[in-house]
C-alpha cells in the first residue's frame, strides 16, 4: 500500500540535507564548504566508478542506496568533523540513531524500516556491501584534499595516522585503493598537507 503524502513528506524533509555543511571544501566553487547532499551524490557516483576494485562481490545497487541515505541523519544531528575526539563521535552516534528513527519513520512503515535497516548495516560495516560503501565515503575526501593542496587537512592540522585509520575499510575490501591511499598520504606528508604523526 502506497502512502503518497508520507513519501512526499520524507522527500521534502531530506531537502534539508542541502543545508548541512561539511569541513571539506569545493575547490571548483571558490573553496566554499561542501554540503552533505552533494557529498552523498559524489560518493554514490564514485562507487559506480570504483566497483571493479572491490575485492569481494558487492551489490552495487545496494551500495549506492546506502551511500545516498547514509548522511540523511545529519539533518537532525549535524555533521561532525571526521577527526573530532572519540567522545564526540560516541555522542554523535546516539544523535544519529535518533535522527534515523525519526526521519525514516516519516515513510510508510515497510519502506522506512527497510531504509533504517540499510542505514544500520552501513554504520556497522559487517557486510561486504557496507564495507565497500564505507570505503567510498572515506576515500573521496582523500581525493578532494589531495587535489586541493591539502584542503581541510591542512587547515585543521590533520595527522597522517588519522587519515589512515579512517580508510582502513579499504584494506580488505579494495586493496588497490588502499595502496593508492598509502601513496597519497606519503605525498601529503611530504608536502606538509598532513602532519607526520
Amino acid at each position: 500500500m502506497h502512502d503518497l503524502s508520507a513519501q512526499i513528506s520524507f522527500m521534502l524533509e531530506i531537502d534539508k540535507l542541502k543545508a548541512v555543511y561539511r569541513k571539506t571544501v569545493v575547490e571548483a566553487d571558490n573553496n566554499r564548504q561542501e554540503n552533505s547532499a552533494e557529498h552523498s551524490w559524489h560518493i554514490a557516483l564514485l562507487a559506480q566508478i570504483m566497483v571493479d576494485y572491490a575485492h569481494e562481490p558487492v551489490d552495487i545497487l545496494r551500495v549506492t542506496k546506502m551511500l545516498l541515505i547514509h548522511d540523511i541523519v545529519e539533518i537532525d544531528a549535524g555533521d561532525l568533523f571526521a577527526f573530532a575526539d572519540e567522545q564526540d563521535h560516541q555522542a554523535q552516534e546516539l544523535k544519529e540513531l535518533e535522527a534515523a528513527k525519526r526521519i525514516f519513520g516519516l515513510l510508510p512503515k515497510h519502506t522506512g524500516q527497510s531504509m533504517l535497516d540499510m542505514w544500520l548495516e552501513f554504520e556497522q560495516a559487517h557486510t561486504a556491501d557496507a564495507r565497500f560503501a564505507k570505503g567510498m565515503d572515506r576515500v573521496l575526501p582523500v581525493l578532494q584534499n589531495m587535489s586541493n593542496q591539502g584542503g581541510s587537512w591542512k587547515v585543521n592540522q590533520v595527522k597522517k595516522s588519522q587519515v589512515l585509520k579512517r580508510n582502513t575499510h579499504l584494506q580488505d575490501i579494495a586493496p588497490k585503493l588502499w595502496e593508492y591511499v598509502l601513496n597519497q598520504v606519503e605525498i601529503a606528508v611530504g608536502e606538509k598537507w598532513l602532519l607526520d604523526a
